[in-house]
């Protein structure tokens, strides 16, 4: 009776024994791998924070890009607008000269002529001597206005076109910024929240170990 009860205790420690190993067998497996998918996750996440964050930079660079080319367009809508000023007074300022050439030019010809038909040979020779001498001035004057006025209408031109693309830039530019701007608040949202997900796992694992 001693004997069977015996063999019965040390059967049931036996038992017990190997059912305690078996439950480390299953449970080692979990003990092995729970660190290394925690890592995996970790990394996981970490590398999809990096690669919102070179969206996120990319998105800022790509605004700041657009801020840049509508400051450009506006400074060519000044600089234009600048220029068509510049050549209206200049014009103005150009015809003024052109018809003070002429008065002053028609007055003093007018008065050599006169000499010119003198009866004195001296004073007479002089006056058409002088007469020459003024046509050449005129003529010297006139090409100086001329190629002032040249300069002044190509200053009208330059501004005009400075002053179209300068608007069509503005425009361009306006539209860009207002998608690249869109696209920079999403991206600083997902940054945002993936990084706040981040922060809020963080706790939790440090509670779970």
């Amino acid at each position: 009776m001693n004997f069977i009860l015996k063999f019965t205790l040390l059967t049931k420690n036996n038992i017990m024994s190997t059912l305690k190993s078996f439950r480390i067998l299953i449970l080692l497996p979990f003990l092995i791998l729970t660190p290394v998918l925690t890592k995996a996750q970790a990394d996981k996440k970490q590398a999809e924070l990096k690669k919102l964050e070179t969206t996120l930079t990319a998105a800022k660079a790509k605004v700041a890009m657009n801020e840049q080319q509508l400051t450009k367009s506006d400074s060519l809508i000044t600089l234009g607008t600048q220029m068509i000023a510049e050549s209206k007074t200049e014009s103005k300022a150009i015809e003024a000269d052109r018809k003070k050439l002429d008065k002053d030019n028609t007055i003093k010809q007018k008065s050599l002529i006169k000499l010119s038909t003198s009866k004195d040979k001296d004073e007479a020779n002089k006056a058409k001597t002088d007469l020459k001498a003024l046509d050449v001035q005129y003529k010297s004057d006139s090409k100086a206005l001329s190629t002032r006025l040249k300069d002044a209408t190509k200053k009208m031109s330059t501004g005009n076109a400075d002053l179209t693309k300068g608007k069509a830039g503005k425009k361009n530019a306006q539209d860009a910024l207002k998608i690249s701007r869109k696209t920079l608040d999403i991206a600083q949202e997902k940054y945002d929240n993936a990084n706040t997900s981040g922060e809020k796992a963080t706790p939790k694992d440090k509670k779970k170990k």
